[in-house]
């Protein structure tokens, strides 16, 4: 519907009915060169991986402008228990690896400041679901973020000795 926009889909498992073609990778490095794309885009992706902080360097190396994403967050009381069960409902009968690896919003700002992503946009109020069952399975545990490309913070320094034994 938009022919000035050119989408590519990556992904470990092939799905049939995609709306877009999609190329099989191995879930660890994207297979293009730094800034082949304007954005990367995850959709309830990262909680499905063992190593989410990975494919987010990986997205920001192949951003030349940022990241969005769609995701959740491990917020109050029962929320993993909800996220665990809207997450099993949704895709064991697709073969998708359920690690279940919903981190805070501390977890998640940490790791992309340590990357260099900063949030232009962070909206938790999707309305995702109708009322009363959206008080239960929106709760603000969904969100979405546009994050742009910033100066990463500097890896901790790490001392050695000469002297130091073998």
């Amino acid at each position: 519907m938009r022919p000035d926009l050119s989408v590519r889909g990556l992904d470990v498992l092939l799905r049939r009915g995609t709306h877009i073609s999609v190329e099989i990778y191995d879930g660890l490095r994207i297979p293009f060169d730094d800034g082949s794309f304007d954005w990367v885009l995850f959709s309830d992706v990262l909680h499905h991986t063992e190593n989410a902080k990975m494919l987010l360097r990986e997205a920001r190396r192949v951003a030349s402008q940022g990241v969005l994403i769609k995701d959740h967050y491990r917020k109050g009381f029962a929320s993993v228990a909800r996220l665990r069960c809207m997450d099993w409902v949704g895709n064991r009968h697709c073969g998708v690896g359920l690690p279940y690896n919903f981190w805070s919003g501390k977890q998640w700002r940490a790791a992309w400041k340590e990357i260099g992503l900063k949030p232009e946009r962070l909206v938790s109020r999707l309305g995702l679901y109708p009322v009363p069952v959206d008080w239960i399975f929106g709760a603000r545990l969904h969100f979405v973020a546009r994050l742009t490309k910033c100066v990463p913070s500097p890896l901790p320094a790490i001392l050695t000795s000469k002297h130091a034994s073998t």
